[in-house]
């Protein structure tokens, strides 16, 4: 791998930010030194899994409150990608969010963004802390 990577961004709760966190997220990952096949699907994945988690934390957790910030991490080390946004909201049960529902209707829109982020990482986690809670996800690259 190429030299560890550790970005730390601090945001206002606020959807407007999402276009330049996802162009930073495809910039880290187009410098990831790593398989050719993952290099070439890694930048998109990334925008998405950031684009899905903030929205999230800026919908739900920050009812979507500029004056509050989101902290997203991205670091690269030892062949892992670890991604964490952190957010001042109650949290939630990362466990007791369903699989949607695919049916003829289309995708129901409750636990969507979750199942994104699990589909594209090898680990989500979802944990509290001493400011807020975390969401945590991780993908080894080969």
């Amino acid at each position: 791998m190429k030299n560890d990577i550790d970005i730390e961004i601090s945001i206002p709760s606020h959807t407007r930010y999402l276009r330049m966190i996802g162009t930073i997220s495809e910039k880290v990952a187009q410098e990831i030194d790593c398989q050719e096949e993952t290099r070439k699907d890694l930048p998109g994945q990334l925008a998405v899994v950031l684009t899905e988690g903030l929205v999230n934390a800026i919908k739900h957790a920050n009812y979507a409150d500029p004056n509050q910030e989101i902290h997203v991490r991205i670091s690269v080390s030892n062949r892992n990608l670890l991604v964490t946004i952190h957010d001042s909201g109650v949290g939630f049960d990362l466990d007791a969010v369903p699989t949607p529902c695919f049916n003829s209707c289309g995708m129901e829109d409750k636990g969507r963004g979750i199942y994104i982020l699990r589909s594209l990482m090898d680990s989500v986690r979802y944990v509290r802390s001493a400011r807020g809670n975390v969401l945590e996800m991780r993908k080894k690259l080969p």
